[in-house]
């Protein structure tokens, strides 16, 4: 199974999508499944479902940093190749989805509870969100 499938299929088992995305990789990199939801789980809706950077987006960032870290996390040179990655994989992410907003991507801000309600209502969470985390996990694998 792929990162995607398997992120898809985590975020479907009712963990968010922050979560999902980090979790499809904990394996790959040695961290406990339970834990690499501990480390996720505020970033879910837009950070603690406040519509901004998308979940899916943190997660995979996340991932990047324990996938493609520099060998010496002091070193200016090793930052700025994982600040390159990071910035392809927004760029992508991005040029997929039209944005990297949460607020933007579901066309509703979940940082109220109008918004948040509208979106449940819709469907939102269940229609467009699966597709996010399954972009981030399988950015992740082809940068990483």
């Amino acid at each position: 199974m792929d990162a995607g499938e398997r992120a898809a299929e985590l975020f479907a088992s009712g963990v968010n999508c922050s979560q999902a995305v980090l979790g499809a990789f904990s394996q790959a990199v040695d961290i406990p499944e339970d834990v690499a939801f501990r480390v996720a789980a505020g970033f879910g809706g837009g950070i603690g479902r406040t519509g901004g950077m998308c979940g899916a987006v943190s997660g995979a960032v996340m991932a990047l940093g324990v996938l493609a870290p520099p060998s010496d996390p002091r070193d200016p040179a090793g930052k700025a190749n994982l600040y390159e990655l990071v910035q392809s994989f927004l760029e992508e992410f991005a040029k997929a989805h039209g944005s990297i907003s949460c607020r933007d991507l579901l066309g509703c801000d979940i940082g109220t509870s109008e918004g948040y309600l509208e979106a449940r209502g819709q469907g939102l969470f269940d229609g467009r969100c699966p597709g996010f985390v399954r972009t981030a996990a399988e950015l992740v694998e082809e940068l990483a």
